[in-house]
């Protein structure tokens, strides 16, 4: 697997993502895998809120968090004051809006993450004239217990997004019970290390040489998608989880 990213300029509200794509992007190879930082995607459609410099920049975050967030814990629940949130069923904080190399912007994600995806996918296919194509557009999250952050995939397109090990024998003949591998999260958290978290302007990258990804020649199905979620109640850190009073977001 070999990750190339590509710098670019610094990216304003309201550009044109296909003409940015178009300039610093190369000739795409047939299976490649496109990663994109959802930031300038968002930032792209528009998708940012002006800071108000005349009131406290944690206060202007919590109220957008709040009003973005499928579900929330109230910053009383945090000792840094930070909200934890539920979007898109991934948990995050503060719904993924964020301040950093945003220029007096609160940056959102985009307001359709599996159609600004979609669409991206549909556009590079047709630009490169190529067949199968990978997108995911990624974020950057905690992990509990670990000091600093990973990336993450809040969505893809143009590809299988587990592998299935369940049912299949370990070295040792060993049928396997529940494994599958996340194939998303994973290309995420090594295009993230490589973009990089502060000034790199990297936001773009590409992920070639990947023999274990099954492409697919069109969106994933709903039921796809629904096949990489897990509810609460499900979940292996469901005690941890239902033990806390979850506020229901305005989204």
């Amino acid at each position: 697997m070999k990750v190339t990213t590509y710098k670019t300029h610094k990216i304003q509200p309201a550009e044109n993502l296909f003409d940015i794509l178009d300039a610093y992007l190369p000739q795409l190879q047939e299976k490649s895998v496109v990663v994109l930082a959802s930031k300038i995607v968002g930032i792209c459609e528009g998708n940012v809120i002006k800071i108000d410099p005349n009131k406290p920049i944690d206060e202007q975050k919590n109220a957008l968090a709040e009003q973005e967030a499928d579900y929330y814990l109230p910053k009383e629940y945090n000792q840094y004051g930070f909200i934890l949130t539920i979007k898109h069923n991934l948990m995050v904080a503060s719904a993924g809006i964020d301040e950093s190399n945003s220029n007096g912007f609160f940056s959102l994600w985009p307001k359709d993450p599996q159609k600004s995806a979609n669409d991206i996918r549909e556009h590079l296919i047709k630009k490169h004239k190529v067949e199968h194509i990978g997108v995911i557009l990624t974020d950057s999250k905690l992990t509990p217990l670990r000091w600093g952050v990973t990336g993450y995939a809040i969505t893809h397109s143009g590809f299988q997004a587990l592998n299935n090990y369940i049912g299949k024998p370990d070295i040792y003949g060993r049928l396997m019970l529940s494994e599958q591998s996340n194939i998303p999260d994973s290309f995420a958290s090594a295009a993230v290390i490589t973009m990089g978290e502060g000034n790199e302007q990297q936001p773009l990258a590409v992920i070639t040489d990947v023999p274990f990804v099954t492409f697919q020649k069109r969106n994933p199905t709903e039921e796809e998608l629904n096949n990489l979620k897990i509810n609460i109640e499900e979940d292996v850190f469901a005690s941890l989880l239902t033990h806390v009073k979850w506020e229901k977001g305005k989204k």
